[in-house]
């Protein structure tokens, strides 16, 4: 259950434009792996979900608000329905800066 629940949640993450899931070094391109390299990204506690991503667009609250409506749904009907989201951004992306207007990178 957890697998498919998880491939679920990967799967919410990828379609939200602005995020994907944070994988540890070396994983995120590799074809090699058995498995979906996003489900490191993807833990369970038990009353929280946490999810780990690597932000490609800013301002930060409306992508979190994306991720929080993504993700909710295939959490629904599983013992995490009612579970806190906890949503770390581990990293931004070099293309973040050039999605805010309201912010310049450079002097």
């Amino acid at each position: 259950m957890h697998e498919d629940l998880t491939d679920r949640i990967v799967a919410a993450i990828d379609a939200v434009d602005g995020a994907r899931p944070a994988v540890p070094m070396g994983l995120h391109n590799s074809r090699w792996l058995p498995w979906n390299a996003g489900r490191a990204a993807v833990d369970f506690g038990e009353s929280v979900v946490e999810i780990r991503v690597v932000a490609t667009t800013l301002p930060l609250p409306p992508l979190l608000d994306k991720l929080d409506a993504a993700v909710r749904p295939a959490l629904a009907g599983t013992p995490w329905d009612g579970a806190r989201l906890r949503v770390h951004v581990v990293d931004l992306h070099v293309d973040a800066f050039d999605s805010d207007p309201d912010h310049t990178v450079g002097p």
